[in-house]
């Protein structure tokens, strides 16, 4: 989602304060084109590169920071409508020895767009094998994180390509039969009983809806200038067409519970992390990732919505790190035992 931008401002300090303070005055002006600038900005701050890879004709745009090492690498996997720049406010926290990798999900932002391709979640979960192959990024297990759609997709990956990983985490993932309905999953039934899916909350077409998405995502309520949702809304209108698209993917029979039908197949050590007042996907579906998968661990984020990476940046990092060194250190016991 976008509250990354927002959260951008809370999280930076120290040095980034001035070129934010500009940012912010200029932002008034010029806020599509500044988001873009802004990215560019933080990335080159937390060193993290651009670069492309390629299967066939297919292309992929990642960021990345660091090089393998006997540290498992992170590959991170975003959520519907976002790109690989919404993990930078999490990145800023990471240790700065591991080799961390961002990937734009097919059709988002650098990676090919096909009207051909197929969105679905095994579609989705082929092209990121396909990625992870294209940059020997299995040469040794890794640590494989998601959130929301990308937990999906994570999921479902970690259960048909088990030698890939060496741990899971899931951050209120999407594709499971959640024992409560959340207020998102309510308005989208209600929808399909009117026979109307032209409002989809997740898609913003106006400042006003940009501004009850950020609400219906995130639990920190943010005081957001008009012209700051105007330029969300400007970045995002053109690729309404495709999140329209997507979303219909996703939700079609094939995708809906794709991580439901795959969790009994995770044979990974699992980490579940959920905003406890999430409102796109009910907390209750932690409980139901715990029971499926043996030994998986759930943390529970209190004052926390569905944006988890964006709310709780500090420690979302801080879980990754510390699940994956104790994992790290369980195995090194082993082998002096």
């Amino acid at each position: 989602m976008d509250l990354d931008i927002l959260n951008m401002f809370l999280v930076a300090g120290g040095t980034l304060l001035i070129p934010i303070l500009a940012f912010a005055a200029s932002f008034l002006f010029w806020p599509a084109a500044l988001i873009r600038i802004y990215h560019w900005y933080w990335r080159r701050a937390l060193g993290m590169q651009v670069k492309y890879a390629t299967h066939g004709n297919y292309k992929f745009c990642y960021t990345t920071r660091g090089r393998p090492s006997p540290k498992p690498s992170i590959l991170l996997l975003h959520g519907f409508s976002a790109n690989k720049d919404m993990w930078l406010t999490v990145v800023k926290f990471l240790p700065k020895n591991v080799h961390i990798v961002c990937v734009d999900m097919p059709g988002h932002e650098g990676t090919t767009r096909s009207p051909l391709d197929d969105y679905t979640i095994n579609g989705q979960v082929r092209r990121i094998h396909q990625f992870v192959e294209s940059i020997g990024l299995n040469k040794k297990p890794f640590h494989l994180v998601g959130t929301s759609m990308g937990g999906n997709v994570a999921g479902v990956y970690a259960a048909q390509y088990p030698s890939d990983i060496f741990c899971l985490t899931l951050i209120c993932p999407a594709g499971l039969m959640y024992p409560k309905d959340s207020k998102f999953l309510k308005r989208l039934k209600d929808m399909k009983e009117l026979g109307n899916d032209e409002n989809i909350p997740l898609i913003p077409s106006t400042a006003e809806e940009m501004e009850e998405m950020l609400k219906l995502c995130s639990y920190v309520r943010f005081k957001v200038p008009q012209k700051v949702l105007q330029g969300l809304i400007e970045v995002r209108i053109p690729h309404n067409e495709f999140y329209r698209k997507l979303f219909l993917d996703i939700v079609s029979e094939s995708s809906r519970h794709s991580l439901h039908e795959h969790m009994t197949k995770i044979v990974a050590p699992t980490q579940v992390i959920w905003g406890k007042q999430d409102q796109v996907l009910d907390v209750s579906g932690a409980d139901v990732l715990t029971s499926a998968i043996p030994g998986s661990q759930a943390e529970i984020l209190e004052n926390c919505g569905h944006s988890v990476v964006m709310e709780r940046p500090r420690k979302t990092a801080k879980l990754l790190v510390d699940f994956s060194s104790s994992l790290q250190d369980t195995e090194n016991n082993k082998k002096h035992d």
